[in-house]
């Protein structure tokens, strides 16, 4: 494995994929923008219990929030905040307050995903796709178009083995 003495793993590290069982697990997201709004509707359908920290969010997850469907704390992040949490999105405007939340998340051993900077989080996000009962997830080497582009083609695949 290609890692620091900080722990981090470097970009030429290999993943291990593994589907997160998240149904009633406490998932923490910090930040409330347009990474938030696109991962956090991803996470409840998986059945995460969501807690949403970030002075402001998107209407999207502030609607979220007013239904229910998650927890939101209108405020700045604290240590305390992942205690007891899965799975951590850091996923702020602020390098500074990803990093100590990826910090954080290390010292409890729980797995995180740093949407600025990825090879500082101990967790990626694949590009998923479904249809017909498959999941498709793809993982590259920081390349999110092309991961994309090779997620669609591999739905397209299961699609036309249906036919």
């Amino acid at each position: 494995m290609n890692q620091s003495s900080s722990g981090q793993v470097g970009s030429g590290s290999p993943t291990y994929l593994a589907g997160l069982l998240l149904h009633g697990r406490r998932v923490i997201v910090v930040g409330g923008g347009k990474v938030a709004r696109r991962r956090v509707p991803k996470l409840l359908a998986a059945g995460a219990r969501v807690e949403l920290i970030s002075p402001e969010v998107d209407a999207a997850l502030r609607s979220l929030a007013d239904s229910g469907g998650l927890v939101w704390q209108a405020r700045e992040f604290t240590a305390s905040d992942l205690d007891g949490a899965w799975y951590v999105l850091a996923a702020t405007d602020s390098a500074e307050v990803n990093a100590a939340v990826t910090a954080e998340a290390e010292q409890r051993h729980t797995f995180c995903v740093r949407a600025d900077h990825a090879d500082a989080g101990s967790a990626w996000t694949p590009a998923t796709g479904e249809t017909s009962g498959v999941t498709v997830a793809v993982i590259t080497s920081h390349d999110p178009l092309r991961a994309r582009r090779i997620r669609d083609r591999l739905v397209e695949v299961v699609v036309e083995e249906e036919l």
